[in-house]
Formats: C-alpha cells, structure tokens, sequence
C-alpha cells in the first residue's frame, strides 16, 4: 500500500522537501520538514491497526548510498546488528510520531514473488522494493532492529503438553487470534503425514517383529477399484534401498518400508492398536495409505499420541484449566487428571511450598492406563531418538541435548509440515500449512517449514532442565548385530550395531548364508519368526 504526496497541497509541500539524488539512487529526510507537516504525515497510518506484533509505518525516506546520512533521531534506533555492508536502508515514520531506522538486513529479504516454487533475484538497492510514500508493515526485533514484515498467507499451529499429566503448557491456534478465531490446534484435522509411522511400527514390534526386522524397500504397485489407476507409492527422494532394518526405516521415513508393515500385519489390527493412543478405530482410513498418514488429525490430537512415547507407554488426557477460584480465593474447581507417574506428582507435591490441606490424601493423583507394553515404549523412544540423531529431525541437535525424540510429518506435494517430538518432560507438536489445502513449495518439507519453529520453542522451554532418559525396563537385553542383515553379530562380521530386543525375541547366532529367514527363539518354544518381509 502506499500513499500519493501528490493527493494534498500539503503533502506536495513535504515532497518538495525530500531530495532525491539520481546518481546515487538515494533520498534523505528533512527532519525539520517532517516535524512541521507530522500531523499531516501521522493522518496518513489514522485507519491502519496493528496486525499481531505487525505495526503500520509511513516510509520517509530510502538510502540506496551507504554513505548518505540518516536522519539524527532515526539513527538513534540502529542497532549493533546491521550489517557492515549495506546496500540501503530506510527511515519510517510510526503512529506513535517516533521515526525508525530500517537496515538492509530488514529490507533484503523482500524478494518479488515469481511463482510457488520460485522467487526473483536478490535485492540490490533498498529502493527496489520500498519508496518515500509507501505504508508498509514493520516488525522489531530487540537484536536486529526493525525490518519491512508481511502478512503471511501461510498459517501454523504449535501445542506443547507435560506427557506425565496432560497438563498443556503452551497453545498457539494461529498466526493472530484478533483476525482468526480459528484454533488449529483443536479444530483443524490435518492429515498427518509421516508423523503416524511410530503408530504402525509400535503394531508391528507388538505382535512378532524387533528393530533389526528386514523389510524390502522396493517398488510396490497396488489395482484399486475406487482408483482411476493403480497406485504406485514411492520414498520422498524416488528412490529404493533395498533390505532395511526396521528401525532404519522409521528414522528415515521410507514409505515404501512402511506400507509393507502395515500389509503384513493388517489394516485392522493397526486401527485397534491405534486406540492405545487416544484414537477411534472408526475415523482412521481403512486402506494401505494409514500407513503413509492420511488419517486427518489435529495437533492436540499428535500432541497426545508423542506423550504415550515420552512417557513410557501411559495414555494421558491433555487439559487447559489447573483450577479456577472465586473473588475470595475459595477453589471452585481444581483438575483432577490421570498421571502416568503418580510417585512422581506426590514427590512434587511434597516439595512444594504450598500449604498442604488436611484432605490431601483424597487427592492423591490418580493413575493413568498403561497401553503400551514398558519395554516397547523403551524401543520406540530409542528409534525415534535416532531420527533426531540420524534421520529426518537432525536439525533439532541445535539444541546439544541427548535426550530428544520425534517425528516429521510431510504430507502430498508439502501441503501439510509437522513436527512431533519430546523430551521426558515436556511434548511439542508444530503444524505449518494453508488453511486451504494447497502445496507450501516443492522444498518446504517437516525438517525445513515446522521443526525450526519447534527447536525455537523447546530452547526456551527446556532451558535450565537437567537432561532425562526415559527408565530402562526389565526384560530387554542389547546385543550386538550385523547392520546389514539384522542377525546376530559374529566374530568376522565388521559393520555392527547395538541393537534393543525384548528379551524374548533376541535373535540367536545363525549362518550367513540363510539369507531367507532369521530364527529368533521364544523363551523354550524356539518358534520361528519370520524376519525379512519382502
């Protein structure tokens, strides 16, 4: 938007009173001018509000010369973080009559939009985007300063819950409530991409598969009567990879692996096993795709199926209201919740500085249902710390914490990012994506659109707390064993890992030579189960 200084005698008066340098590209302010004609200049922003942290300002004057002056009350709001080599700057006048010094580190970013996948050349001079006259929008930040801001078509959602109890430590349903009222952490049913894969890996270590289970990644194509054709899912990146353990396939997220699991094991059986999370059977799709992530959920929703991994296995219920009192600080309604770790919440409770009521033992904290077995919810958090240690989440080691777990979420042609992870203490989902579904960009997948936002948070959320591994259950043995063919390691063998196994299911040593199957013994029954699923 922008305003014509040509509209008012007046305002000709406060054009003549801006000079322009040709040669240099270059414009300063007079200020005495401007203090003259403010209440003029001011009228200009009298019907633009805030947008959120977004304020309106009326651009002064561009410097596309380094070296020309700025205006004396302008450059007092420079900061220490404008660059040393600028290629302009600007002054704008906010509502408030203060003038702001925008650096080039505020402005650079302001590239033409060309097309969903592309956007113009790098910005040479300040004026290529912004004039005297314009109205634009700015945002301040306490270290870089002021910078030229926009109003986002994109939207985005972030939920952060405490996985013990359920109690939600931060919700934020859009960009700014004042101009949507829409909360995408509870209303809005996305679906959820990669970020359901734990869901159908937790199925299949349930019934006879473990971390160093073989499936085949390869080309699968499926006839579907309700399809125009037949399917044909590929990996994220095209390609295929051969014979992959399945705690590889998780950490990198290969859909081709993932589909195979959910075949072999059953669609039915992985929707009942998905209401150990919280979820109802009857709203999941009832084909192949679940295993990609179509079922359509919210955040809260992922929020509260993390919680069951970071907490070792307790379905929790997320809450808002702690409690509410009266004028007279008589409690009128305190929440009561299930608690995966009720030690936990007394050992708190005694350490409290709060007065402790004579009916307190009435309100011991009651406990929650335990739905996973403890020693798989011990397996899926050790593979989903491999995907911040190995796979898709890396970019959440910014953090230099070891005790992070989760899950990204990319869903067709980018339309939807997530990020789903955890630390003991504290759950985190983040969602990015447009109201009406539409691809975000070609590049814009989990790891580059929703986990930054999500290490911004946990940053702040997790600093100061001690880091916590999840307790180590009886009944599970680590061994060592070949990484490429998931058996028992022997003596010749030189690429090995250690790998988790309920004890139960450890594989015993067998030749290297029976490619086909690997036996794993059940206690005395010795019952084959077959490992590589091709």
């Amino acid at each position: 938007m922008s305003v014509d200084f040509a509209e008012e005698n007046r305002q000709d008066e406060i054009a003549d009173g801006v000079s322009t340098d040709a040669s240099a590209e270059s414009m300063a302010v007079d200020d005495n001018l401007v203090e003259e004609f403010q209440s003029e200049l001011l009228d200009v922003l009298e019907n633009d509000s805030d947008y959120g942290r977004f304020v309106p300002a009326l651009i002064l004057s561009v410097t596309d010369d380094v070296s020309a002056p700025a205006s004396e009350s302008a450059d007092k709001n420079k900061t220490k973080a404008d660059p040393v080599e600028d290629k302009g700057s600007a002054i704008a006048l906010l509502k408030d009559g203060n003038q702001v010094f925008v650096p080039w580190s505020g402005i650079e970013w302001a590239r033409e939009y060309v097309s969903l996948n592309r956007i113009g050349a790098e910005l040479q001079t300040a004026s290529e985007v912004i004039k005297s006259g314009d109205v634009v929008w700015l945002a301040h930040d306490v270290e870089t300063g002021w910078s030229l801001a926009q109003i986002p078509e994109v939207q985005g959602a972030l939920v952060s819950v405490e996985p013990n109890t359920g109690a939600i430590q931060a919700l934020n349903g859009g960009f700014n409530f004042s101009h949507s009222k829409f909360n995408r952490v509870t209303q809005a049913k996305r679906q959820a991409g990669s970020g359901f894969k734990p869901i159908i890996y937790a199925a299949a270590l349930d019934k006879d598969y473990t971390p160093a289970t073989l499936i085949n990644d390869a080309p699968v194509v499926f006839q579907d009567a309700t399809l125009e054709g037949a399917w044909r899912p590929e990996n994220y990146s095209g390609k295929t990879y051969g014979p992959t353990r399945l705690r590889k396939a998780l950490y990198k997220s290969r859909n081709l692996v993932s589909i195979r699991i959910l075949r072999s094991i059953g669609i039915t059986p992985a929707k009942q096993f998905a209401q150990n999370f919280g979820l109802v059977s009857s709203e999941l799709p009832h084909d192949l795709s679940l295993s990609l992530g179509s079922a359509e959920l919210t955040p809260l929703q992922m929020s509260r199926i993390y919680s069951v991994f970071a907490n070792g296995g307790y379905l929790i219920e997320p809450y808002l209201i702690q409690r509410i009192e009266d004028a007279d600080g008589s409690t009128l309604f305190e929440a009561d919740p299930l608690v995966a770790c009720a030690s936990c919440v007394i050992a708190e409770q005694s350490s409290s500085t709060d007065v402790v009521e004579d009916d307190s033992l009435v309100k011991l904290p009651k406990q929650a249902e335990q739905t996973l077995e403890p020693r798989l919810a011990f397996q899926m958090n050790s593979i989903l710390q491999d995907v911040v240690l190995r796979g898709t989440g890396r970019r959440a080691l910014a953090l230099g914490r070891k005790d992070l777990a989760g899950k990204t979420g990319t869903t067709n042609d980018q339309r939807d990012a997530w990020f789903n992870g955890y630390s003991p203490d504290l759950v985190a989902t983040t969602w990015v994506g447009f109201d009406q579904l539409k691809p975000l960009g070609s590049k814009e997948t989990a790891a580059r659109a929703s986990l930054p936002i999500w290490v911004d948070y946990m940053r702040v959320a997790l600093a100061g707390k001690p880091e916590r591994q999840l307790a180590r259950p009886e009944g599970l043995v680590t061994m060592k064993i070949n990484a490429e063919t998931g058996l028992s390691a022997t003596d010749t063998d030189t690429d090995t890992i250690f790998e988790i196994f309920r004890k139960e299911r450890a594989p015993t040593a067998v030749s290297v030579n029976d490619s086909s199957v690997d036996i794993h013994t059940k206690g005395d029954n010795a019952t084959a189960i077959p490992e590589q699923l091709f």
